[in-house]
């Protein structure tokens, strides 16, 4: 096992004043002595480097990064196709924001299989990435150790995986921040990354990264929502059609089919799997919610909790354009009225 790299990066005493040095000294800690390195590195990579030994792997060996075979690839961009297509918008976003910077973008699918590569940035014809950041590349753990998307895609979590906390030495010179897209079931659907070689970020790369995860996932869960009332509701009007809008799918029989963070939190529910009527959780019956769907603005509306929330309702249809729920004779006598977007 090499871990002459990390004794090197060592200061004489026991303290440490940069982040290689407390790395250094997390990798001799786990990897010479047994013991867990906790408080030096985050317990989501002390547990993946626990799970790539366990797997009998050394973080000296030299690993390849080989793209699965051509029917995997396949079938990895067969299952893809919606998610790539609907964060396409975004993903040239992103390259915009990162342009300047010596980050690539990634996206792979719930395996770590990468789906789709951003422009690549100019390197040495030794840099490691440009080898990594290729289609049908297999990012999982279990194929090239601790990495933020490989770690994300197996635990569901965000995650950044900076220079030696990534398990194997050869890819110590890598920096990279991943976050999870969930779709209507709460699977995670594919994992966002951006990576840079050699140089840190300047910049928060999870925050970055994280918003635009989360205005992929917010389309795609709409795309995913055909025939459904689609819910936008925020705190401030403002804040609607951003990644911060709370976004709630209501099936024709008046139940919540899921909601996004952003509503979970404002309406105290569960994101997938809550199954409440709409009623209960909005105090808005069908009908009045099939009502705001012919509305272009959104309105103030005061939920069973007192919070109040600025609501806007769309059909969600298979060709994106906004229909509304066409509801029984005895709804349709309730749909002359307004919705109650009172505050009382």
């Amino acid at each position: 096992m090499t871990v002459s790299f990390a004794k090197a990066l060592l200061p004489a005493q026991p303290f440490f004043s940069t982040p290689e040095q407390r790395l250094a000294l997390a990798r001799e800690r786990f990897f010479e002595q047994g013991v867990r390195p906790s408080g030096l590195v985050g317990e989501a990579v002390i547990q993946s480097w626990s799970r790539c030994l366990q797997a009998r792997r050394d973080p000296g060996e030299a690993i390849a990064f080989n793209p699965v075979t051509e029917s995997r690839i396949h079938s990895a961009l067969g299952r893809s196709r919606l998610l790539r297509e609907t964060a396409a918008a975004e993903l040239t976003e992103l390259e915009t924001a990162l342009a300047g910077t010596t980050c690539t973008v990634l996206l792979t699918d719930p395996n770590g299989v990468v789906v789709h590569v951003g422009r690549p940035r100019e390197t040495s014809g030794e840099a490691l990435l440009p080898l990594a950041a290729r289609i049908a590349v297999n990012l999982g753990e279990d194929s090239v150790g601790t990495n933020a998307p490989g770690l994300t895609a197996r635990t569901g979590q965000a995650s950044v995986v900076l220079g030696a906390e990534h398990f194997f030495g050869c890819v110590q010179v890598v920096h990279c921040a991943a976050a999870p897209i969930r779709d209507v079931r709460g699977q995670v659907a594919g994992v966002l990354d951006i990576s840079s070689e050699s140089r840190p970020f300047g910049f928060d790369a999870a925050a970055v990264v994280g918003l635009f995860a989360t205005a992929i996932e917010n389309r795609l869960l709409r795309a995913q929502s055909a025939e459904h009332i689609v819910v936008h509701l925020q705190t401030s009007p403002g804040l609607l059609d951003t990644p911060m809008e709370g976004l709630a799918a209501i099936t024709a029989e008046g139940r919540i089919a899921w909601a996004n963070g952003s509503a979970a939190r404002l309406l105290g529910v569960a994101s997938f799997g809550c199954e409440l009527g709409a009623e209960e959780v909005f105090a808005l019956r069908l009908a009045e919610l099939s009502a705001l769907t012919r509305e272009a603005e959104a309105r103030p509306h005061r939920l069973p909790s007192g919070l109040t929330v600025w609501l806007r309702a769309r059909m969600q249809a298979p060709d994106g354009a906004a229909r509304v729920v066409r509801i029984g004779a005895a709804d349709n006598r309730r749909d002359a009225r307004l919705p109650r977007t009172s505050s009382s």
